[in-house]
């Protein structure tokens, strides 16, 4: 039997406590290999900083990073629940391209056939975004914004080539805003959708793992 999963981890990173919640509570099957889920706090700064220290430990040296957690949908007709599989994460420090995209979309689909996936640019802030905002953004091509992903994935591509993808629940959207993301824990299905996605995550992660032909 090969070693090669073992030489290769996965990381998974979160910002909020309730992701972290969905994402331990949730549907852990078909992992092969060692993986982690890391609650980074909310905002970019935690998320480099978070994620600057795992890759450090030499547990992690090379380790394949998705970013997850909720996100704020930019499209008109983008549903609570909905999943933004990022083709790429922006923010003003830089573009960080994205892994093996077609494949999550794949799986997803196959795990939450009632929920609609949506691909394209992931933008990053470093506050909650509302109203102009989000037209403003969505104007520059992205189709869902976060506080983390994009944090994460350059400070992970930073650190040493690796794989990187990052997979959101949208959680509001224009025809949905919340309040607060509290709201969330009134079980919302976006909570219910992130606990459902990590075998989709295990799978990206054994397809790194193939041998190259």
């Amino acid at each position: 039997m090969s070693d090669q999963p073992a030489a290769t981890p996965l990381l998974i990173a979160c910002a909020l406590g309730i992701e972290h919640l969905a994402l331990r509570t949730g549907d852990r099957s078909g992992a092969d290999g060692p993986y982690t889920v890391v609650r980074t706090g909310m905002g970019p700064r935690a998320a480099k900083r978070s994620l600057t220290g795992r890759l450090a430990a030499p547990a992690l040296a090379g380790a394949a990073v998705l970013a997850t957690g909720f996100c704020a949908g930019l499209a008109p007709g983008m549903h609570p629940g909905d999943l933004v599989v990022a083709e790429e994460t922006r923010d003003p420090h830089g573009t960080v391209p994205c892994v093996g995209t077609d494949l999550l979309v794949k799986e997803l689909v196959r795990l939450l056939p009632s929920r609609t996936v949506h691909t394209g640019p992931l933008t990053g802030s470093d506050r909650v975004v509302r109203g102009p905002e989000r037209s403003a953004l969505l104007a520059t091509g992205a189709i869902a914004v976060d506080m983390e992903s994009a944090a994460t994935l350059l400070t992970a591509v930073r650190a040493g080539g690796r794989p990187v993808a990052a997979v959101r629940v949208v959680v509001d959207a224009p025809e949905h805003e919340l309040v607060r993301i509290g709201t969330v824990r009134g079980g919302i299905s976006a909570f219910r959708v992130l606990r459902s996605v990590l075998p989709a995550f295990f799978e990206w992660h054994r397809s790194l793992l193939l041998p190259r032909r």
